[in-house]
C-alpha cells in the first residue's frame, strides 16, 4: 500500500461509522437477517435502495402482481406470535397485501430505525489488517463492519433486451419490476407486452379487459397451472394459527418449502395410464404448485414421465383457447413441464379469445426494430401507446454485480464470478472473509424454493456462523478452497439425470465464459440442503477457515 492509499485508509477508519454487521437489502431475507442479528446482540446497520421495505414486493407493483406460494406458506417463520396476528385475505395474496405485511413486521419489531432507505451500496472493500469491510453508499456514507451480509435477492436487477431503435419509441415504456407507485394509465390505450413468463402472464390476464388493444410479443410459450384463489375465512385463519407447530418442521424438511397432504409421489411405471391421468387431474384440481414436483417421483428425471405431465398440461391449454392455431403457439414443445419456472394463471389462456388481444410469435416473425409509434416484425407493423417489458432479471448475481466488492488482496467478486461462478452453499465465497449472501447461486433458493422457508434457514445459518466466529474469539470466517470445490461437486451431482440440466434456455441457467452451462439452483431439495448445513454447523464449521 503506497503512502497516499495509507493516508486515505487511515482517514476512512477515523471517520467511518463502525458496527458489527451491515445488512444490504430489506426484502424478506434482509428483514429477518436484521431481526436475527439484533436479537443476537450485534450492532447492525441496514441499507435499502428503495424508499420502503419489501424488496421484490416494493418494486413489482404491476397490475396483477401476486404470490404463487399458497396460504399460509408465504410469511415469516421466525415468530409464532407473528403467525397468530396475521390476517391474510386470499389464498394467493396480491402485492399490496404482502407489502403491507412486511411493513407491519418491520414496525412490530422496531426494525425501521436500523434501515437507511433510498441508499445503494456502491462498494465494499475488505481490509486484511483490521479484518473489517469498508462499505460505501451512493449517498456518501462510509461504514466499517466486521460482518457483511448481502440480502439483495436473486431476481432484482431487471433486464431489458437490446432491441434495435428502441429509443425512437415515443410512447411510455415501463419494466414490470420498476412499476411506478402512481401506476400507469392503461384504460382505453393500445398496449404491447414483451414477455410471457410468470410476470407477463399476470400482467396480460389482468389488463386485457381494460385496454383498447393488447399486443403480446411471445418468444417462449410457458406452461401454467390454473390458480384457485378463494378468499380466506375465519376458519382458515384459525387453522393457520393452530398449525404452526406442525407446519414449521414439515416445510423445513420438504423438497420445496411447502407442506402438502398428498404423500410421497409414486414412480411413473408403478401406475397404469388411467391411474396416471387420474393423479394428474387430482393434483391439477388443487390449483397450486403441487403438480410441479409431486406428480411422479421421477417426473423430472424420466423423459417418459416428464412427457406425460407435459402432454397433460398442453391439453389443459388447448381446452382454454378456441383458435387452434393460437393454442398451438401457446403450447411449449421445446421443454418439459417443470424444467422452467411454472407460473399460476387466472384466465391467461382464455385471454387470447378476446377480440382486442393479438399474439405475436417472435420465433415465427422476429421483432426487427422500433419506431416512433410501435414495433416492426419481419411481416407487420404494430402500433401502441404503452410498451411493457416483462423480460425478467439478471438472475443470481445481477444485484451483486452492480457493487464493487473486493476481498483478499483486492480480488473483485464480479471478476471472480466472470471467470467461473462459484459459492459454498450459496452463502459464502472463498477469498471474501465474513461476507455472506442469501438467494445466491448454488443454493435451493436460487431457483426452487418457497423463499420465506429458504430465507429462514439461510439467515439462521449465517447468524450461527457469525456467532461461532465471535465465540471462538476469531476475526474472520470463510470456506476453504477444498470446501468450496466439494460443494460445487455436490451441486453438480444434484443435477445428474435431472431434466432441467438439458434445458439451458431459461433464467435457471448461466453460460460461463468457456461456453459451459451452469444451473444456478441446487436441485437436491431443501431437505438435503438443510441436512448438509446443519451437519457443518454441528461439526464446528469443519472445512471453514478462521483467523
Amino acid at each position: 500500500m503506497d503512502s497516499q492509499m495509507a493516508r486515505e485508509g487511515s482517514a476512512t477508519h477515523a471517520t467511518a461509522e463502525v458496527v458489527d454487521a451491515v445488512v444490504v437489502g430489506a426484502g424478506i431475507s434482509g428483514i429477518y437477517q436484521l431481526y436475527r442479528l439484533l436479537e443476537d446482540g450485534l450492532t447492525v446497520k441496514a441499507f435499502e435502495a428503495a424508499d420502503g421495505v419489501g424488496g421484490v414486493w416494493f418494486w413489482n407493483r404491476y397490475p396483477g402482481a401476486r404470490v404463487d406460494s399458497h396460504f399460509p406458506h408465504y410469511q415469516f417463520w421466525f415468530s409464532k406470535a407473528l403467525w397468530e396476528e396475521s390476517n391474510w385475505t386470499e389464498r394467493f395474496p396480491a402485492q399490496p397485501e404482502i407489502e403491507a405485511y412486511f411493513n407491519r413486521v418491520v414496525d412490530r419489531f422496531d426494525l425501521r430505525r436500523h434501515i437507511t432507505f433510498g441508499t445503494r451500496v456502491t462498494s465494499a472493500k475488505y481490509d486484511e489488517d483490521s479484518a473489517t469491510w469498508t462499505v460505501r453508499t451512493d449517498q456518501g456514507e462510509v461504514v466499517r463492519t466486521r460482518f457483511l451480509i448481502f440480502n439483495t435477492g436473486g431476481l432484482s436487477q431487471p433486464v431489458t433486451p437490446a432491441f434495435s431503435a428502441l429509443e425512437r419509441f415515443q410512447g411510455q415504456t415501463v419494466h414490470t419490476s420498476r412499476w411506478p407507485r402512481e401506476g400507469v394509465p392503461l384504460a382505453g390505450k393500445r398496449v404491447a407486452v414483451v414477455g410471457t413468463a410468470a410476470t407477463g402472464i399476470q400482467v396480460i390476464q389482468t389488463i386485457a379487459p381494460i385496454v383498447a388493444q393488447l399486443t403480446v410479443f411471445q418468444r417462449t410459450p410457458n406452461y401454467a397451472v390454473s390458480m384457485h384463489n378463494p378468499k380466506i375465512t375465519e376458519d382458515d385463519l384459525a387453522w393457520m394459527r393452530s398449525a404452526y407447530d406442525d407446519l414449521y418442521p414439515s416445510v423445513h424438511a420438504s423438497l420445496g418449502g411447502f407442506h402438502f397432504d398428498d404423500g410421497d409421489p409414486p414412480l411413473y411405471d408403478d401406475l397404469s395410464p388411467a391411474e396416471r391421468e387420474a393423479r394428474l387431474e387430482s393434483l391439477w384440481s388443487h390449483g397450486d404448485l403441487r403438480i410441479w414436483a409431486g406428480t411422479f417421483a421421477d417426473g423430472l428425471f424420466n423423459p417418459e414421465a416428464a412427457e406425460c405431465i407435459s402432454d397433460f398440461a398442453r391439453r389443459k391449454i388447448r381446452e382454454q383457447v378456441s383458435d387452434t392455431r393460437t393454442a398451438e403457439k401457446l403450447m411449449p414443445r421445446d421443454h418439459y413441464f417443470g424444467t422452467r419456472r411454472v407460473p399460476l394463471e387466472n384466465g391467461y389462456f382464455r385471454t387470447f379469445d378476446r377480440d382486442n388481444v393479438e399474439l405475436v410469435d417472435l420465433r415465427e416473425t422476429p421483432l426487427e426494430s422500433f419506431d416512433e409509434t410501435g414495433a416492426k416484425t419481419s411481416t407487420a407493423h404494430y402500433a401502441f401507446d404503452v410498451l411493457i417489458f416483462a423480460t425478467g432479471f439478471e438472475a443470481g448475481t445481477g444485484a451483486l454485480d452492480q457493487i464493487d466488492i473486493r476481498g483478499l488482496r483486492g480480488a473483485s467478486l464480479r471478476e471472480t464470478w466472470q471467470e467461473r461462478l462459484r459459492t459454498t452453499l450459496g452463502m459464502q465465497v472463498h477469498g471474501f472473509p465474513n461476507l455472506f449472501m442469501t438467494m445466491a447461486p448454488f443454493a435451493p433458493s436460487a431457483t426452487h424454493c418457497n423463499v420465506p422457508v429458504c430465507s429462514d434457514q439461510q439467515c439462521n445459518w449465517i447468524a450461527d456462523a457469525i456467532a461461532f466466529d465471535r465465540e471462538q474469539g476469531k476475526a474472520w470466517l470463510q470456506p476453504s478452497r477444498e470446501t468450496e470445490a466439494w460443494w460445487m461437486a455436490t451441486h453438480q451431482q444434484s443435477l445428474e439425470s435431472h431434466l432441467m440440466a438439458q434445458n439451458p434456455a431459461s433464467w435457471y441457467h448461466r453460460v460461463e465464459r468457456d461456453g459451459t452451462d451452469t444451473v444456478l439452483g441446487y436441485q437436491g431439495g431443501i431437505d438435503e440442503y438443510r441436512r448438509v448445513c446443519d451437519e457443518l454447523r454441528a461439526g464446528g464449521f469443519r472445512g471453514f477457515e478462521l483467523g
